[in-house]
């Protein structure tokens, strides 16, 4: 596949993985549609893209509010064209506390996690099955491959993506449509800057946008990255839960909570 003159639209572009690929996409041909809830970044991101040659637009949303969603991604389809690619990158995260059990980041990691990449789907896949042609993606988590222990909701709102696609791709083949599932590891954003602990095999958020632009051109279905990190976490989920306890006690005397609220 040929990024030139494809259209693009990426969730949470303001920061991390999402900035990143948008200029990577970008800078391979594609014109690209920015969505975030930060009207400022994507303005400056927008500005970085086409002063490097490349076209943006950009459309402020939060995925968690299905209106907000639809009507910014069909505003970048009319300014840009039709969606070829659609990156589901906005995801959120926090730990799972217990004691009091804190529902709303809970509810909220999931509803963008999850539901905020369906809202997404939803605003692009009639004009796709009309024009038989398009490639649905994204961004889970290798977190989605184990329940960990402080991490409950956020790792069920990883492997509830990762389920959702993995059925959506099923039932359209035949139908012209790709379906990629992207399961990075550590990767240094700011939803990362706030882990004290050491991050395995961590990444540079524009070396992932490489790795993860490469998948989208191959079409893969499910890419896990980097490799080490997928291995650790195979083995990971062949653990007996005392040993997971264990290692992670020291994580859940002190979990690292967001900054403001998300």
């Amino acid at each position: 596949m040929s990024f030139a003159d494809q259209v693009a639209v990426v969730t949470g572009a303001s920061s991390g993985i999402g900035w990143a690929l948008c200029k990577e996409l970008a800078r391979r041909g594609c014109k690209v549609g920015l969505l975030a809830r930060r009207p400022e970044q994507l303005e400056k991101l927008a500005k970085e893209i086409e002063q490097a040659g490349g076209t943006a637009a950009l459309a402020p949303a939060d995925v968690s509010n299905r209106e907000q969603t639809l009507e910014a991604i069909h505003s970048l389809s009319r300014k840009l064209g039709p969606v070829d690619l659609l990156v589901a990158n906005a995801g959120v995260g926090a730990p799972t506390l217990v004691d009091p059990i804190n529902i709303g980041d809970n509810e909220k990691m999931i509803r963008i996690n999850l539901l905020g990449t369906i809202y997404c789907i939803e605003a692009v896949l009639p004009e796709m099955l009309k024009r038989g042609k398009g490639h649905l993606a994204a961004v889970s988590s290798m977190a989605s491959y184990k329940g960990l222990p402080g991490e409950s909701a956020y790792c069920a709102s990883k492997a509830g993506l990762n389920v959702y696609m993995e059925g959506l791709r099923i039932q359209l083949r035949g139908r012209g449509i790709s379906v990629t599932t992207i399961c990075p590891g550590f990767v240094k954003t700011p939803m990362t800057a706030v882990n004290e602990f050491h991050m395995p095999f961590v990444m540079e958020a524009e070396a992932a946008a490489r790795r993860i632009a490469g998948a989208l051109e191959r079409k893969v279905k499910v890419y896990n990255f980097p490799k080490r990190m997928s291995w650790l976490m195979k083995l990971t989920a062949l653990l007996p839960d005392w040993i997971i306890a264990r290692a992670m006690n020291k994580y859940n005397a002190k979990p690292p909570m967001p900054p403001g609220p998300l």
